[in-house]
């Protein structure tokens, strides 16, 4: 079980590869029909399957279409889903399968929201190969997102300095909704501490200025997008300080009930 994120010609692209029991013939079904796809597959799809075939998306509601780019059966399928890619990889591998899932995208801070969901898609793929699809994969999601987080180091934060001082930014996908993170947020503001339509402004200790702002994003939880700027002090020093915030942030967000 290995995952890894990278980047090629501008996108992000994640990398999954995970090992399953099940002939490639077996799995290869499971990816491509979509009465199996309906066990696993985050959503409904329907697909002409053929290079250049047409797929449509329905999940949560929401429709989406794709074209198939690659088909090398039972090896290979590969296509669009909106203006992401996905390339699914079957490789046999002793008595089972090696399954490479690549998903190219835009959105970089989505990484471990998708990596999380996959990893539970992927779950749920092997337990409707065992003929007990609906199965719960008993995964935890929110343990998973926050572990991805630290390992593809999108909890790391950038600085940019310039002419008119400097600037920190951290953007951070959350796995609660936006009205429980502005919750537990407004009770973390400091004295003075200015909000909005989800937005806090404050002062910070170690000079500068602090803007809190959420905003939807990928799946189900909210974005935290987290700017710290300042004419004077050590950027570094507010990069290490704007780190401390989200961290206590998380852990309160921890301690709420999830129907919260």
């Amino acid at each position: 079980m290995t995952e890894s994120l990278q980047t090629s010609e501008g996108r992000s692209v994640l990398r999954m590869e995970r090992w399953l029991k099940h002939p490639p013939e077996k799995v290869w079904k499971a990816v491509t029909e979509p009465d199996r796809l309906a066990d696993w597959f985050p959503g409904n799809v329907t697909l002409d399957l053929r290079a250049g075939g047409a797929l449509t998306f329905e999940l949560d509601g929401d429709g989406d279409t794709g074209t198939i780019t690659d088909l090398d059966p039972p090896r290979l399928i590969a296509y669009t889903w909106g203006t992401d890619h996905l390339r699914w990889e079957i490789h046999p591998d002793g008595e089972g399968t090696r399954l490479v899932l690549l998903h190219t995208f835009d959105d970089r801070a989505g990484a471990a929201s998708f990596g999380a969901g996959w990893h539970t898609c992927i779950v749920a793929l092997d337990l409707a190969l065992d003929g007990r699809p609906g199965t719960d994969p008993g995964v935890d999601d929110i343990a998973l997102h926050e572990r991805l987080v630290a390992q593809f180091g999108l909890d790391a934060g950038t600085v940019e300095t310039g002419a008119d001082g400097w600037r920190v930014r951290h953007e951070r996908q959350l796995t609660r909704p936006v009205e429980g993170v502005w919750g537990v947020l407004a009770e973390l503001a400091p004295p003075g501490a200015s909000a909005r339509e989800h937005v806090l402004e404050h002062d910070a200790e170690e000079g500068g200025s602090v803007r809190w702002e959420l905003v939807a994003g990928t799946g189900h939880g909210a974005r935290l997008v987290l700017t710290h700027t300042g004419t004077g002090g050590d950027p570094d020093a507010a990069l290490a300080a704007d780190r401390a915030r989200i961290a206590d942030l998380l852990e309160r967000l921890a301690s709420v009930p999830t129907g919260r």
